[in-house]
Formats: structure tokens, sequence, C-alpha cells
């Protein structure tokens, strides 16, 4: 269980600002999701709080500073999910999520029995258990980003950032791996950042809501709050009608522009 704060958060690459001046704080058990349009900072802002770029400012966990901390903890207190991971082609399915598990195998030991049992229950959970012995590189591109979040979730950290996890899932599979997470944040406690482009599902799971827009935080709030017609025009450019489901769904629409 785990607090993640940003404190005047700036980062910039040769010298632009991709990010200026964040400010957050997500409580363990919560979830805050990230979206805006291409390049508006939500990449970077979990990249800083994966201790993976530089920046200015303050990002923490329970007030310890992500720079400060080893390399080690940070595997055992933070999962990230990036957009485009490195995957090696010649490793079986089990072996890669089985990475998940290094922050606490010893040096020269063997996984034990509870490694082994978390990562059954992981591809249960996922629906990968068929693919168990397959090699990373004969995999779809959906079923490798899946393997990808399993292997996050495998490390059992209290802190788990998602880039885009579901870009390249089928619609049920998308699902699946976010009522997982949404279990396991309920389960456990998890502090879960994700940045995501599917404004319908950023709402339908994440408890809140950040709009940024060339690194700037626009909007904040539940997505009744963030996820307006008129929001959307202003920082997406997008014509959309937003519909709000009797149970509280927030569900965007696109339109057409029609020219007669």
């Amino acid at each position: 269980m785990s607090t993640l704060g940003f404190c005047n958060l700036s980062i910039a690459y040769d010298g632009v600002l991709a990010v200026n001046g964040f400010n957050d704080i997500v409580h363990s058990g919560e979830w805050l999701c990230l979206i805006g349009p291409n390049g508006a900072g939500k990449s970077s802002v979990l990249r800083a709080a994966a201790g993976l770029v530089d920046y200015s400012g303050s990002v923490a966990i329970d007030q310890q500073e992500i720079p400060t901390t080893s390399a080690k903890w940070r595997a055992q207190n933070i999962a990230y999910v990036p957009q485009t991971p490195l995957m090696p082609d010649d490793m079986t399915v089990f072996e890669f999520v089985l990475l998940g598990r290094n922050p606490y195998i010893k040096h020269f030991a063997l996984e034990s029995a509870h490694d082994k049992q978390v990562i059954e229950k992981v591809l249960t959970r996922l629906d990968l258990t068929p693919f168990t012995k397959r090699m990373v590189g004969t995999l779809s591109g959906g079923e490798r980003q899946r393997i990808v979040i399993a292997r996050a979730l495998a490390q059992e950290a209290p802190v788990l950032l998602l880039d885009e996890p579901t870009a390249a899932l089928d619609i049920g599979h998308q699902q699946q791996a976010l009522e997982l997470v949404d279990d396991l944040r309920r389960e456990r406690g998890l502090t879960v950042v994700s940045a995501m482009h599917d404004l319908t599902l950023a709402g339908l799971y994440a408890d809140r809501l950040v709009l940024m827009h060339q690194g700037l935080c626009v909007a904040s709030g539940d997505a009744r709050t963030v996820l307006r017609s008129e929001t959307l025009a202003e920082f997406y450019g997008v014509s959309a009608r937003v519909h709000h489901e009797a149970d509280g769904t927030v569900v965007v629409i696109p339109q057409r522009s029609i020219n007669n």
C-alpha cells in the first residue's frame, strides 16, 4: 500500500518542456488516468514515476524520492508497462512473465513454488495459460501486450504504471485486462496510474481523470467533470457527443463532420 506524489514535476527534452509543473497525489487503492492528445506529456509523467527520465520537482512513493532509491527497490515497488516494450523473441511466455519475479529471486537461485504460483495465477486470469510454452517471437501484437501486462502484475508491486495498456488488444481482452487490474487494486490496495486514449474506458475504470495538453494539466476530476463535449473540442479538436448512462458510465461518441 503506497502513495505516489508529484510536486511541480517538469520534464524537458533538448530544452523543450514536455511536462510543466505537474502536481498530483495518488493514494493507495486509487486509479488515476492521464488523458490528452498525442504529445501532451502523459508518457513522460509515467516515465518519471518509473525512474526512467531526468526531471525537476519531486516524484516520490511514500515520501521516498524516486532518484534516491535503488534499482532493486524500484523493481519491488513499481511495475511499469511501457507503450513499446523490448521483448526477446527466444523466450517462452512463462520465462518472460517470470521476469516479473526477478526482484524476489536471489542471485543464482531458482524460482520458488510461490513464484510459480503467482505466474500461473496471472496467466490464468489473463487467459494466457495455453501460451505458456509458446515462444514470444511467435505471438501476435495483442498477445505480446497481454504478456507484458502479466509480467507487470507478477511483480506484485504496490505501484502500477500503465502506458496505453490496451492499445493492441481486442475489445474482449481490453475488458479482461482492465478488470483484472481493477480487481487487484481493490484486493491489494494498488496505486494505479495509466495513460489511455480510449476515453470511455478511461472514465469507466479510473477514479479520476487528468486531461493534459502541451505539458499542462488543463482539467481534473471524475469522468462527468472532465469528459465534456466542449472540453474535448477545445483540447482534442474533435466533435464528440458525451452520453451519460444511468449507472454513471460516461460514453464518448465521435461525430462525423458532414460538409454539404
